[in-house]
């Protein structure tokens, strides 16, 4: 008698294969969408169907080629105003040591400092744009803030320094002063006044800030007008000097100083106040409080305690909130309504902890 054999199957990509084979233990099909590009696993199929590989269409471009495609308008603005500003401070640093003048290597240093800050400011607008990750859940967006305080300590610097040096002048002969710095102060005050121009919706002192971008221009604004207005004092001594007027260089780079001081102290105490995380200055604390009591009023809620407030970049408010329920009461109706209260007042991202009494 013949003894029964095993029934095989025919596979068109394996051959003749038998039911125990490991190979059908699983196998790639491809999803029921025909555009669908990812295969599944299932246990379902007597084969393997692999998909197509992908057609070659040539190499991808670098992630630095399509950021710079994508830039905006203020970046670009502002990498061809770094590019003026690195070139005329190595040319004036490269005359300055060839020549000898101590004033105009000087000159080029402080050039050079701020060119920095502004190459922060440059970077703080590309990686705001990054999406937030793992780490930096709320994103890149607080950057542009830091670069925004980081030139406004700059500029509070350099308006100490004038200061000093005005200081400087009156107790020093100023015949003895050197008139060499006017070409130098000429061409630098061309180079920003090409900066003001590029940022000239924000050469204001109060300015209301809609989000982290104003203020990041804002400060990059108001760096190159306080260079400009340093070029035009040190212009206008030297033509004073040269028409014989005493204590002229003291008295112009005294209103210098002032000016830029007062230029500046308004953006100094935005991007200050933000990063202390103090309470949202469009909202006043009475109405935090008031919301507090209406809280409190709720028939289900016990206490209301540990609410804390605060501005993560401007125009995005930030809070966090601890709310005691008794015990049986409907916490979800209570945090509806406490949302509600808040966001009337401009909170976006609430944070509400209950617990119960």
């Amino acid at each position: 008698m013949d003894t029964p054999t095993a029934k095989v199957a025919w596979n068109a990509n394996y051959g003749v294969v038998s039911s125990g084979d490991r190979r059908l233990a699983f196998s790639r099909q491809l999803s029921s969408n025909a555009t669908a590009n990812t295969p599944r696993l299932a246990r379902s199929d007597s084969s393997i169907t692999m998909p197509m590989p992908p057609l070659y269409q040539g190499p991808k471009p670098s992630r630095k080629l399509l950021r710079l495609a994508t830039a905006s308008r203020p970046m670009r603005r502002l990498a061809l105003l770094l590019a003026l500003n690195v070139a005329y401070s190595a040319t004036e640093l490269a005359i300055g040591l060839f020549t000898g003048r101590v004033g105009l290597v000087s000159d080029a240093f402080h050039l050079t400092f701020g060119c920095g800050l502004l190459t922060f400011s440059l970077f703080a607008m590309a990686a705001s744009r990054t999406k937030p990750d793992n780490m930096y859940t709320y994103g890149y967006k607080r950057l542009e803030v830091l670069a925004a305080f980081t030139n406004a300590v700059f500029l509070l610097f350099l308006s100490f320094s004038l200061a000093v040096e005005a200081l400087h002048a009156f107790m020093q002969d100023e015949s003895e002063h050197k008139h060499y710095l006017i070409v130098s102060a000429v061409t630098n005050l061309s180079v920003n006044l090409l900066g003001v121009w590029f940022f000239r919706s924000y050469a204001r002192v109060n300015i209301v800030y809609r989000n982290a971008e104003d203020m990041n221009y804002h400060s990059v604004c108001l760096h190159v007008l306080a260079d400009s207005i340093r070029s035009a004092g040190l212009i206008l001594a030297s033509w004073f000097l040269s028409l014989g007027i005493e204590n002229a260089e003291v008295l112009c780079l005294g209103i210098v100083s002032v000016a830029v001081f007062m230029l500046v102290l308004p953006l100094f105490k935005a991007a200050g106040n933000i990063l202390l995380q103090i309470a949202p200055g469009n909202v006043p604390p009475s109405a935090f409080a008031k919301c507090s009591r209406q809280i409190t009023a709720c028939e289900d809620v016990s206490e209301v305690w540990q609410g804390r407030f605060w501005e993560l970049v401007p125009g995005q408010a930030v809070g966090s909130l601890s709310i005691r329920v008794k015990s049986g009461a409907d916490d979800q109706a209570v945090l509806e309504y406490a949302h509600g209260l808040y966001q009337d007042l401009g909170i976006q991202d609430l944070t509400v902890q209950t617990d119960e009494s």
